[in-house]
């Protein structure tokens, strides 16, 4: 309850207004002073949660987010982001006014305020909001590496949504930076933090399903390899405060304003994306890399397959260990599967499984205790956002980190090399270069339009 009694000192001052020869320390003397012109301050409501009492956390331990692009994907990584009490959600950027306005109006009605604020141009953003620690990027994959290293490089820690890098360089400039500038990064292969996918990978890594010789990979059922190198007509393109096109485009060539690309349909064009084999091959090579013990080094040889997808193509990595790439889903049924081969049995896991398929049941015989050992061993939360906010408080690594994310991206970009150029190839993790092929080696990068080069 509020006390509106004034304080002793507060009904003196009111009728002995000070002198300056009172013997007063300056804070005294201006209260009195202030109080005797007749401005009287009463106590001031502070909500619980300033002080952080009833389980809030304390302003000065929560992490100040931001967000990049949250639209239909990004809307989801909020979801799980917002609920947690030791974070913050405090601006959005985004080219589109109708996005941005409407995580401004989710974001205030989840706090009870009008606070978050909107910004359409990233450099404005980065440059103003020094107050944000972390942020959220879920934009095109356009964006992904660009906005992480501009991110990283203004002090930020980074949450990317996946395919996390267009082209290998890409992959090295975000790697970079997360290392030069001691940043905390990691990439939304969620999957790497789920029960399910984890004791899959637990059960290769310990050993139980014998020599693993063969994993297999699903890459997304859609589009080709091969993607467009055309674009949309062009329409009439609208005001930049509405939409602003050039930055929407960023980092990539200059095309005319089509309102399909907006709405989702820059997937299959090269320009804006990372084929059949980025879109799923993200998550699945990550998962497949990190079970087989190669998660930063990818593969050294890619066997090329006569057809328009990738499906069926042999990635062998230095361990000796061979990845399929499979489109279909004889080998599990669900999205984003993986397959471990051993000689003592095999697994497989996709998402909507309760518990992985395996060869006998007492690989799972153990299940829970597989989890309670691999978050005792890793000190890593059975929730991904969860992993990267308690990495921003420890600075230790993430489950998806930059390096992680380059290892199994460069696969992932190696793999569309190889069925662009329609021949096999060698690639060699420790130079990050295709041996002795000129012509692949230039599609490691791509041309980056300015001011967006890297």
């Amino acid at each position: 309850m509020l006390n509106h009694r004034l304080s002793s000192e507060l009904r003196n001052s009111i009728s002995t207004p000070p002198r300056a020869g009172d013997g007063l320390n300056r804070r005294q003397f201006l209260r009195r002073a202030a109080v005797a012109a007749g401005t009287v301050v009463l106590p001031t409501i502070i909500p619980g949660s300033a002080l952080g009492l009833d389980g809030a956390v304390l302003p000065s331990e929560r992490i100040v987010l931001g967000g990049l692009g949250i639209g239909g994907r990004g809307s989801g990584v909020l979801n799980w982001m917002l609920p947690e009490k030791d974070v913050q959600f405090v601006a959005v950027c985004d080219p589109k006014r109708s996005q941005r306005e409407a995580v401004k109006r989710r974001v205030d009605e989840k706090y009870g305020n009008a606070d978050c604020k909107t910004y359409r141009d990233i450099r404005e953003f980065l440059a103003e909001r020094t107050d944000i620690d972390a942020l959220l990027i879920a934009t095109g994959d356009r964006w992904h590496a660009t906005a992480a290293t501009l991110a990283m490089r203004a002090g930020k820690d980074v949450y990317s949504e996946k395919p996390s890098s267009m082209t290998i360089a890409e992959g090295q400039a975000v790697v970079e930076a997360a290392r030069r500038y001691g940043r905390v990064y990691q990439t939304g292969t969620q999957r790497l933090s789920e029960e399910n996918f984890t004791v899959a990978n637990e059960l290769l890594r310990t050993g139980r399903l014998g020599k693993v010789n063969t994993v297999y990979a699903h890459i997304a059922p859609w589009d080709a390899a091969e993607m467009r190198h055309d674009w949309l007509p062009a329409e009439p393109e609208p005001s930049k405060d509405e939409m602003d096109w050039d930055l929407w485009l960023g980092p990539c060539p200059w095309r005319p304003y089509n309102s399909a690309y907006v709405r989702g349909g820059w997937r299959g064009f090269y320009d804006f994306h990372t084929s059949c084999i980025g879109e799923w091959g993200a998550h699945t090579f990550a998962q497949c890399q990190v079970a087989i013990g190669s998660p930063e080094t990818p593969a050294v040889e890619y066997k090329y397959v006569q057809n328009e997808t990738g499906d069926g193509m042999e990635t062998k990595f230095a361990n000796g260990v061979t990845m399929v790439l499979s489109r279909g889903d004889k080998w599990w049924h669900g999205s984003c599967g993986v397959r471990y081969e051993g000689t003592e049995g095999w697994v497989a896991i996709a998402d909507g499984y309760k518990r992985p398929e395996v060869s006998s049941p007492t690989l799972l015989s153990d299940y829970s205790k597989l989890v309670k050992d691999y978050v005792a061993r890793t000190q890593r939360a059975m929730s991904h956002v969860r992993n990267f906010f308690d990495c921003i408080k420890s600075r230790r690594q993430p489950v998806s980190n930059a390096e992680m994310m380059h290892g199994s991206m460069s696969t992932v970009h190696a793999a569309n090399i190889c069925m662009w150029l329609k021949r096999d190839m060698r690639y060699d993790p420790a130079k990050e270069e295709f041996t002795g092929d000129p012509e692949a080696n230039r599609l490691r990068s791509r041309a980056m339009r300015e001011p967006w080069i890297l």
